[in-house]
């Protein structure tokens, strides 16, 4: 009888058990996003089926089913444009295509600036150079002479200007000449930037790393060791660096193992950070504001006409608010992943921004003062790597380059200076001067009927296309032409540096309206099958089904 009712308790808190892993993995499942980058497991099986195929130059201008007048515009357009850039940019392309056999990071943006599909005519005939000679206030110029408003931000390094970036280098390699290249042991003025980057952070201790990528590693790892469990957070979208964790799916030939990515600024994903105890950290990339959920926006991507971007900072705001009280009750780490976001919204960061404080942050990018750099600031309880009581259970991290005499130089001097009266002024009414720039541009391209627009989350922006089209990614070669220069995504994201002037900006108007007219002057937003976005993923789907190389 006794073993009876034994059973009989043991079968229902067995019951009970499981129900709740269930419960526990159907919450799970809701808080992810619904798309394919939502489940990173499905999403790397997807990209293994789709097959390669091209369209040749006799399908190329009619892949939307365009009558022939149309794809006469369109291939009198291209042409034209192949002939400027085989006129203009000779040197550029010819050290690109040279350089190409033998560096394999040129091989990979050479394929991936336009959908793949259109790969094979685009870079026969648009040949892009890589390299450039020199930078001066808001311009770049090639090896050809070409002078090119710089629309890229070194990929968020420059936020105050190129111009105080060499000025950083040198006088932070002057400070340190008299150490040198000396590893291993510290120079003083390291001591000086810790105080600062902790004035900045509101945290109590500072690690010096080699990259972003770098950084976020170890808050992740830190935080696991002092919290015991496995789990990391991130959100669907979110860019944290290249490796495994944090980059699950496409691009990571590991499948994701203990990281959950989840919906930002969802309820759904709120009431996981509360159920589960495995989780470690949650990551956050404050730049998602801009497009929540979705990931990095590039032309190699752009197959209609659906991408997006809209920033609400109160919304955003509010999350964050949410997100820091949860993980405050549930004894969770919250990181903040400032490495591209970082003293460009604030001088303070996002955490002065948003009015949000983090468990940790990482710092990079414009940091160095123009030299390669990443930081992680945290609670003095989660940045020790060793515990008093047990001498082998340590958490190991070290690099040779940490806190190299000449990046913690060029560091000193950003420091210093963001605190100059011309840095502030950069920084005052930052939202509004770049608000209202984004506006005049869409005021503009409304008037001029032109279906494009821009989305900012203050000096970063995203192009967007308000009519459906497989040819939006031609906006790019149009956009170099008139001397803009663009990241190798293209129109996904364009990175000011605060330094530009309204005089600046005003040019950069003009070119850009003029090569949306252009575009449209060739036909490439020529729609008069009128196709919508969700026709033209289905033809995309038919392609690949029926895909044959041609």
């Amino acid at each position: 009888m006794d073993n009876q009712i034994a059973l009989s308790i043991f079968g229902a808190g067995f019951g009970v058990w499981i129900a709740r892993k269930i419960f526990q993995r159907l919450q799970l499942s809701k808080a992810k996003h619904p798309s394919l980058t939502g489940h990173s497991r499905m999403a790397k099986r997807v990209a293994r089926l789709i097959p390669f195929y091209s369209f040749g130059r006799e399908s190329f201008f009619q892949v939307d089913g365009a009558p022939e007048n149309i794809a006469s515009l369109r291939e009198a357009g291209f042409t034209r444009l192949s002939s400027l850039y085989k006129e203009r940019f000779p040197k550029s392309v010819s050290l690109t295509n040279q350089a190409a056999h033998n560096i394999s990071d040129l091989q990979f943006t050479a394929k991936y600036r336009v959908p793949f599909q259109f790969t094979q005519v685009v870079s026969e005939h648009l040949k892009s150079g890589s390299f450039m000679q020199s930078s001066s206030g808001v311009t770049l110029t090639d090896l050809d002479g070409n002078l090119f408003y710089d629309l890229t931000g070194s990929y968020g390094v420059n936020v105050l200007g190129y111009d105080f970036y060499k000025k950083s280098i040198e006088e932070g390699a002057r400070r340190v000449s008299d150490l040198g290249p000396v590893l291993g042991f510290y120079h003083p003025l390291v001591a000086d930037n810790v105080k600062r980057l902790q004035a900045i952070s509101g945290l109590d201790e500072i690690s010096f790393h080699m990259s972003g990528t770098e950084a976020v590693m170890q808050a992740v790892r830190l935080a696991r060791y002092h919290t015991k469990r496995s789990h990391v957070v991130r959100f669907n979208g979110a860019y944290h660096g290249w490796w495994e964790d944090v980059q699950p799916g496409i691009g990571n030939p590991l499948p994701p193992r203990e990281t959950y990515t989840l919906k930002e600024a969802d309820q759904d994903t709120l009431r996981v950070l509360r159920n589960r105890k495995n989780i470690a950290c949650v990551l956050v990339n404050p730049l998602q504001a801009l497009q929540p959920n979705k990931s990095a926006p590039g032309d190699s991507s752009l197959l209609d006409s659906s991408r997006k971007g809209h920033f609400d900072r109160a919304a955003y705001t509010k999350w964050l608010k949410q997100l820091r009280d949860v993980c405050t009750e549930n004894g969770i780490v919250l990181i903040f992943d400032e490495v591209f976001v970082g003293f460009r919204l604030a001088q303070g960061g996002a955490q002065e921004y948003f009015g949000v404080r983090a468990d940790m942050v990482t710092y990079g990018k414009t940091l160095g003062g123009g030299l390669p750099i990443g930081v992680v600031c945290g609670r003095s309880d989660l940045m020790k790597r060793f515990r008093d009581t047990k001498p082998a259970d340590i958490c190991f991290a070290r690099g040779t380059f940490n806190s190299h005499p000449y990046v913690m130089g060029a560091m000193q001097v950003f420091l210093e200076q963001l605190e100059a009266p011309e840095i502030q002024k950069m920084y005052s009414d930052l939202d509004q001067i770049w608000d209202q720039r984004a506006e005049r541009l869409n005021e503009r391209l409304l008037e001029l009927d032109l279906p494009v627009r821009v989305a900012n989350m203050s000096s970063i922006w995203t192009v967007y296309f308000t009519e459906p089209s497989r040819y939006n990614w031609m906006l790019q070669y149009y956009l170099k032409a008139q001397g803009l220069a663009l990241s190798w995504i293209g129109t996904g994201r364009f990175i000011f540096s605060l330094n530009y002037t309204d005089e600046d900006m005003l040019v950069v108007q003009e070119r850009f309206i003029a090569a949306a007219q252009l575009m449209k002057q060739d036909a490439w937003w020529w729609n008069g099958n009128g196709h919508s976005n969700k026709s033209i993923k289905r033809q995309i789907l038919k392609e690949m089904l029926f895909s044959k190389k041609t």
